[in-house]
């Protein structure tokens, strides 16, 4: 329970401290009002939403309440609670996050999901490239797969790429990963046996009417796919021809009703589209390409 002694706010415990927060969210609007409160809770005592939940009788003291109070402020303004928390789970992986990165969402599993269908053979020495890489979790979670591979991520914005470095050196694959700076493929050298890319492809026009938690927290620049939302396409059909190995596998993701507009861009240059893969909610959300071949 919270008391009250004159103009003091009094917590006594970690439970009492998740349900005033969490009473706060709920009168807002948010569902997961308790959920979002112990992760809050936790972040400020650098521990776990487990053990909010198992010691709610744990003492906490009024500078931990006022900064849970601040963090629930933010959260009060549709900030993602990744953003405020500063780390996003994805295929099982943490990563950091920054300005500079988009914030990874679970449909981009999809895309190391369709690699790892594609390219069974778990073992192979492969090189991989990550196209416009933001945290790195493409490359890291394909690195966490195929134990014997090295890779290349690239990204134009220098804060993206000094954010995926930390990420491979917590992660542990600083040795078999090189991140870079760059505008796509520029100064890179040779080709490589699985090339993936999440670019941007959000219409410019229509970024402002997105959710507030994307349009409002999330680089701009990894959103903007152009007038019509498929610019990136256009580039990377002409870079993947020059940078997939004879045998090569590439897996772009787009975003909803692209699926066929993106296949006739990669197949107008020199690019046979496999297939296309769905997402969680069953919408077509990756494409996958080869080189043609003459055989």
């Amino acid at each position: 329970m919270i008391e009250r002694t004159g103009m003091t706010e009094i917590v006594p415990d970690w439970g009492s401290a998740v349900s005033a927060a969490a009473q706060k969210l709920a009168d807002s609007g948010f569902e997961q009002s308790h959920r979002d409160s112990r992760a809050l809770l936790a972040h400020v005592l650098e521990t776990t939403s487990e053990r909010i939940f198992a010691w709610p009788e744990k003492s906490i003291s009024p500078e931990q309440y006022s900064a849970l109070m601040k963090l629930v402020d933010r959260r009060l303004l549709h900030e993602p609670l990744s953003r405020i928390l500063g780390r996003r789970e994805f295929w099982s992986l943490s990563f950091a996050l920054s300005d500079d990165t988009l914030d990874p969402r679970a449909d981009s599993e999809s895309v190391i999901e369709t690699v790892l269908v594609n390219q069974p053979e778990m073992e192979k020495t492969s090189r991989i490239l990550d196209l416009g890489t933001g945290t790195g979790c493409l490359l890291a979670a394909l690195l966490s797969e195929y134990k014997n591979a090295t890779g290349v991520a690239v990204d134009v914005s220098d804060g993206a790429v000094k954010t995926a470095q930390q990420n491979i050196i917590d992660l542990g694959l600083a040795n078999r990963a090189e991140i870079l700076q760059g505008n796509w493929d520029d100064g890179l050298e040779g080709r490589f046996d699985i090339i993936v890319s999440n670019p941007p492809y959000i219409v410019d026009s229509e970024i402002s009417g997105l959710d507030r938690a994307v349009a409002t927290y999330d680089p701009v620049r990894a959103l903007a796919g152009g007038a019509d939302g498929l610019e990136a396409y256009r580039q990377l059909a002409v870079i993947l021809p020059r940078r997939l190995a004879d045998n090569g596998l590439a897996v772009l993701e787009f975003g909803h009703g692209q699926a066929e507009d993106v296949g006739n861009i990669l197949a107008s240059k020199e690019l046979e589209v496999i297939d296309f893969r769905e997402d969680l909610a069953g919408r077509k959300r990756c494409v996958i390409c080869r080189l043609i071949t003459n055989e």
